[in-house]
């Protein structure tokens, strides 16, 4: 249940909810999102949902990372991104098919050694990869275009932000386990500019005291 067809399938219902840009489709065509989850849920891998990676974790539903990633394209030029929650790799994928150089952060070792694993049989070169069990962010490589966070935190951490480059911008999903808002943060000369992109529906994140 991996056929082009139903990739196709996907993209058609993708550009039905909005997303327009035409890059991040075919990412989302090409990379193969059934080899990021168990191979139990590979029928499922190309339906429009969030499905489980253990550990309570989950892969985002297409959706969310077509429109976290074509926000991140739309509002900065971003050749560094810094990713926080590697998780199964896919959405680490996606934009190191879109972006020159990706950073990455997992809290959990056995997501990032199987996420390091995928990425590097897949042949991705320009990405590195860290577990991070303490702090925020990958400080030694700031600052970045952009940011994306897939996991969502009551509040922006003022260290994160200070991660972002002047004039680029950040995706994160932000509140509590009710609810969500996918939120846009550019940084400019001043400070910093919130946008609201929708609601959301991730897994907290998690910051040491």
């Amino acid at each position: 249940m991996t056929s082009q067809r139903t990739r196709e399938r996907l993209l058609q219902q993708l550009r039905a909810e909005g997303i327009r840009n035409e890059r991040v489709l075919a990412v989302l065509r090409d990379v193969p999102r059934h080899l990021f989850i168990d191979e139990a849920l590979a029928s499922r891998a190309y339906e429009n949902t969030a499905l489980p990676i253990g550990f309570g974790q989950t892969i985002s539903q297409p959706y969310i990372v077509a429109r976290m990633t074509e926000a991140l394209l739309e509002n900065a030029k971003p050749k560094r991104v810094l990713e926080i929650g590697t998780g199964s790799g896919y959405q680490t994928a996606v934009l190191a098919s879109l972006v020159e150089e990706v950073y990455t952060v997992e809290r959990l070792e056995p997501l990032m050694k199987l996420a390091r694993k995928r990425l590097r049989e897949m042949g991705y070169r320009n990405v590195q990869a860290k577990l991070a069990a303490v702090g925020i962010g990958w400080p030694q490589h700031a600052p970045y275009d952009g940011i994306l966070v897939t996991a969502a935190p009551q509040e922006l951490p003022p260290a994160l932000l200070e991660q972002l480059a002047p004039g680029g911008c950040l995706i994160a999903p932000v509140g509590g386990p009710a609810m969500q808002e996918l939120r846009l943060v550019r940084r400019t000369d001043t400070g910093f500019e919130h946008e609201h992109l929708g609601l959301a529906n991730f897994v907290p994140l998690i910051l040491d005291n």
